[in-house]
């Protein structure tokens, strides 16, 4: 009897040989179906008959999986790993079980519940609900997405437009192109609940040059889900991969054919946005968790999820120097602890673990002993630190601190768009400063650590004074900068000399930034 095995077809399988190895499957009188990944990266290439799974898998294990072997693959039914069994998945819940552009597999799985139900309810109920849900942007910032549309729906214009902001760029982020190239139509259908709500025809998808997969994907499903989202339009739009452009207003400028600029607010885009019309600016994981909202009591249950004004579900992407990488969806509360031990299994070499950084390049790095720091927006925010798109990448103590500050500023410069000083000038003299503490307390040591270093002299002050510079340079970024880029490039400089100032050639006992 012909079998069948499903093998995901998302970039990371791809990447580590899932092509080759459905070949395999296929040259064996095998029935390959792609779908969409479970999120088990580490895994990969992870193949699935009748719901257990072996991985990963090679070309030359194929025979044996064929012939009931290869049990040291094997891991069980996947849907009862703990990785898996563990989550609370509402965005990703079709992750894995579902192939991308099959129309068929998404109505079967829920999928248009939640636009068909939007439509009978009138749009202000819609905008009730999802104001109800809690539900905030999974950007970064963490607004109100129901404020938003509210904003939106309520301007007395003509046009209106929907914009998914696609253009992930933070290190250790996958969840949008997961999204996309796993589940597209749960993307177009939440950007249809919200072009019902507010009143706009237009959507537009601004996705970044570096994901072609998810470009093929995504085009691919808005041509088979045309007729379904009818009257509502959705175009894509290729960026060519500015880090601030996700940065919405620099986005809509893109997306008119300017370069790619920070405007000033105000005015807001909710009000004043796309070709100066009201426009809805969203991520990817906050549309896609439309559809679920929507559906009968789901706003009701969403808002049940997570801890104070963090409601609902966020998918965390676990990367860097640990064991179990991947994607891992769950209500707000999770302690960082348990994300990077118990779900995560600590650091792929063995060695301890030293720092994560959470919230990509900008985000600050959190030392061991704040690891029962809760995943909540206001909890890091206190914390001097930030979720913003949910990822973390593990550090092992081979890191060094000092080289990956001097990163954080080096990277706010080659990136920043030039519109305001402290961010275009600030970048450059905060690598300057590192470069003199470095100079000063590593001496000799400096120039090997860091060759890349333009500024090794001895410095002209203190060590000190050094420190202090740094810090008063940090708040004018943090204060002055007309975005995130240059107003969160502190954060991560300003953590690692909290906590490993002896990276940086200082005594542990000198005065610090707090």
């Amino acid at each position: 009897m012909t079998q069948t095995v499903r093998i995901s077809d998302d970039a990371v399988a791809r990447a580590c040989g899932a092509d080759a190895v459905a070949n395999a499957f296929a040259l064996a009188g095998w029935t390959v179906e792609r779908v969409s990944s479970w999120g088990m990266h580490w895994l990969e290439p992870l193949v699935e008959v009748n719901g257990v799974g072996w991985g990963p898998v090679t070309t030359d294990r194929v025979a044996e999986i064929v012939d009931g072997g290869a049990d040291d693959l094997c891991i069980g039914p996947i849907a009862a790993h703990p990785f898996i069994a563990g989550q609370q998945r509402m965005t990703f819940a079709r992750a894995g079980r579902t192939r991308p552009l099959s129309l068929d597999d998404y109505a079967e799985t829920g999928g248009w519940q939640g636009l068909n139900r939007a439509r009978e309810i009138g749009a202000e109920q819609v905008l009730a609900e999802v104001v109800q849900s809690g539900l905030r942007g999974r950007g970064g910032a963490g607004f109100p997405a129901g404020i938003k549309w509210q904003t939106v729906a309520k301007a007395e214009e003509p046009r209106k437009y929907i914009v998914c902001n696609a253009d992930e760029g933070d290190s250790g982020t996958f969840a949008d192109r997961m999204v996309m190239e796993g589940d597209p139509f749960a993307l177009i259908e939440g950007m249809a609940i919200a072009g019902h709500a507010v009143g706009a025809g237009q959507g537009y998808v601004y996705l970044r040059s570096e994901y072609p997969d998810a470009i093929a994907k995504i085009n691919a499903a808005i041509a088979l889900a045309a007729d379904r989202i009818a009257p509502f339009r959705i175009e894509v739009r290729v960026g060519a991969g500015a880090y601030v452009c996700g940065e919405e207003t620099s986005l809509l400028n893109s997306l008119e054919g300017k370069r790619g600029e920070v405007r000033a607010k105000p005015p807001l885009p909710a009000l004043s946005g796309l070709f100066g019309c009201p426009t809805v600016v969203n991520n990817v994981l906050t549309l896609a968790a439309v559809p679920h909202i929507m559906t009968e009591g789901g706003a009701v249950a969403y808002e049940t999820l997570g801890m104070g004004r963090s409601k609902g579900t966020m998918p965390i992407q676990i990367a860097g120097n640990v064991k179990h990488g991947g994607l891992y969806e769950t209500a707000f509360g999770v302690t960082l602890r348990e994300l990077v031990y118990d779900i995560g299994g600590g650091t792929a070499s063995g060695r301890p673990v030293k720092a994560v950084q959470v919230g990509g390049p900008l985000g600050a790095y959190i030392h061991p002993d704040q690891f029962d720091i809760a995943f909540d927006y206001e909890t890091y925010a206190a914390a001097d630190a930030l979720i913003g798109h949910g990822g973390i990448v593990v550090f092992d103590d081979s890191a060094d601190m000092a080289a990956l500050a001097r990163f954080a500023m080096k990277f706010c410069a080659a990136e920043s768009c030039g519109k305001c000083t402290p961010c275009r000038i600030g970048s450059v003299r905060g690598m300057e400063i590192i470069e003199r503490i470095l100079a000063g307390g590593r001496k000799a040591d400096a120039v090997e650590v860091l060759p890349q270093m333009h500024n090794v002299r001895a410095p002209d002050r203190s060590l000190s004074e050094q420190v202090a510079l740094l810090e008063d340079l940090c708040e004018t970024m943090k204060f002055g900068s007309l975005c995130a880029l240059g107003g969160f490039t502190p954060y991560p400089v300003l953590s690692a000399l909290r906590h490993w100032p002896e990276d940086f050639g200082l005594p542990a006992k000198m005065p610090v930034p707090a």
